[in-house]
């Protein structure tokens, strides 16, 4: 019979055998699913092989039917006997459903998954790459297809395809679409792009360059989008936005109507909060927005009017308060610790050492040195809560910095965040409303106990947290 010739010689392409990051949260690409109906009108849409070229073309189409079926039911062996032959026969099918390719990546994931030898594995990676090729050959859509490949490397087949690769694929998809950038790409190049920066294998124009096409394709997707994909959205905004905050804290990375369009936004929805409106000021100071539109005039109005507060002394401390309101961070920063400094009086110290802690956190997005003056302030206070609030909202804040948003990476962070919302309401009773409701949110997020039984793991055991928190602390599950 034709095929199995077909098969011997594909077997030695693909070599048989049997199931297989800290990665980011997967939001995995759909592929519409096109009825299968033939078409035999029109002009041709595909230059591969169709149906309407061969004249066993209702065998064909039965092979088609099996594999699928075989998939369902688990049985690979039998799924790559009809699709091998299937897809020789007819790549094209009718011209329009290309659900046979997505089969195929699914077929070959299993042999690649399930595979211990390290060189049949990779045969088994080369059909993937096979696959795909032929997808871009017969349908054309380079970059969607890129981009697929590149989440399908990133998520299930890193142990065998280098970072750089994986990520050079990405950035070849997103250069060539731009903010029309497909959903499934977003979460995992954001990760990739922000690491990558952090360690100095990215520079600054290349990570402004991609995370400003990203935020675009955060909003023209979320917008144009339709039926499912919108949660697939949805979930990329509870993640990626959150990562590429952080480079907020390097001046002129975005433009100034991200922070127009971002900022001005948080004061409509929460005008009645002077820390709201502060905040909004200064971003759009940092970010070089004209503040002289009449679209500013009721920030300017209730910031020197319901929010006016007195300027101190002259001296360092009010050279600090007004380049923090000017959005000049790291200057402030510089005169707060000159007035720390100069003054004898250790409720001043502690107070703007954690003034300094907060401008890290909030503004300059450096996590470590937050933590390093909050904990600098409570030597100069005792019995004060708010720092180790405001180290736990840190952690319960890294999420997104050492893992993927959700998943275990980014679910244990919750573990010392908790530790020290409990501890701060132990030493200062003021903060305890403010700590239980934060405990409350993030016992929600904690690793469930499947996860925890799966790792070997005790709930009550000790736990090094790694990342940026490096501290000790207990498992715990989530409560439902």
């Amino acid at each position: 019979m034709e095929y199995r010739k077909f098969l011997v010689l594909l077997s030695i392409l693909f070599i048989v055998v049997s199931c297989s990051p800290k990665v980011v949260e997967k939001v995995a690409p759909e592929e519409k699913k096109v009825e299968k109906k033939v078409v035999d009108e029109g002009p041709r849409p595909t230059p591969c092989k169709m149906f309407k070229d061969l004249e066993d073309a209702e065998d064909v189409k039965g092979m088609f039917f099996i594999f699928h079926n075989f998939l369902k039911t688990n049985e690979y062996a039998n799924a790559l006997e009809y699709w091998s032959e299937a897809v020789r026969r007819a790549p094209g099918a009718n011209g329009r459903m290309k659900y046979h390719f997505d089969d195929g990546v699914k077929i070959f994931r299993h042999f690649y998954d399930i595979e211990k030898d390290p060189l049949k594995r990779k045969s088994w990676l080369d059909s993937i790459d096979w696959v795909y090729n032929k997808r871009v050959e017969c349908f054309g859509e380079d970059a969607y297809v890129l981009g697929r490949k590149a989440f399908d490397y990133y998520y299930y087949f890193n142990k065998d395809v280098s970072q750089d690769t994986i990520f050079t694929m990405f950035a070849k998809a997103v250069d060539a679409k731009k903010e029309k950038t497909d959903y499934f790409v977003i979460n995992p190049f954001s990760k990739m792009i922000y690491d990558r920066f952090v360690v100095a294998k990215l520079d600054t124009i290349d990570a402004k360059r991609y995370a400003n096409y990203l935020v675009d394709a955060i909003e023209y997707g979320s917008a144009h989008c339709k039926g499912t994909e919108c949660q697939a959205w949805d979930m990329i905004k509870d993640y990626a936005p959150k990562l590429l905050d952080n480079f907020e804290a390097i001046k002129g990375f975005y433009p100034s109507d991200y922070y127009v369009k971002k900022y001005l936004k948080i004061l409509n929805n929460s005008a009645e909060s002077c820390d709201t409106i502060n905040l909004v000021h200064r971003k759009l100071m940092w970010g070089g927005a004209d503040l002289s539109g009449a679209e500013y005039d009721k920030l300017k109005k209730l910031k020197s009017g319901k929010c006016y507060v007195a300027p101190p002394e002259p001296g360092p401390l009010r050279k600090a308060f007004n380049l923090y309101n000017e959005g000049k961070y790291k200057e402030a920063i510089k005169y707060f610790e000159i007035f720390v400094n100069s003054t004898d009086n250790n409720a001043k110290k502690a107070k703007y050492l954690y003034m300094i802690a907060k401008i890290y956190y909030r503004d300059l997005k450096n996590f470590t040195l937050s933590r390093k003056y909050a904990l600098k302030s409570t030597k100069f206070k005792s019995g004060w809560g708010e720092p180790f609030l405001l180290i736990g909202k840190l952690y319960a804040s890294s999420g997104p910095i050492c893992g993927p948003g959700r998943g275990w990476d980014s679910q244990i962070v919750t573990w010392p965040a908790i530790d020290k919302f409990k501890y701060a309401k132990k030493i200062d009773p003021s903060v305890s409303r403010e700590a239980n409701k934060l405990i409350r949110s993030y016992q929600r997020f904690m690793p469930s106990m499947e996860d925890i039984f799966q790792r070997t793991l005790k709930v009550g055991d000790k736990f090094n947290v790694g990342c940026w928190i490096k501290e000790s602390t207990t498992i715990r599950a989530a409560k439902k």
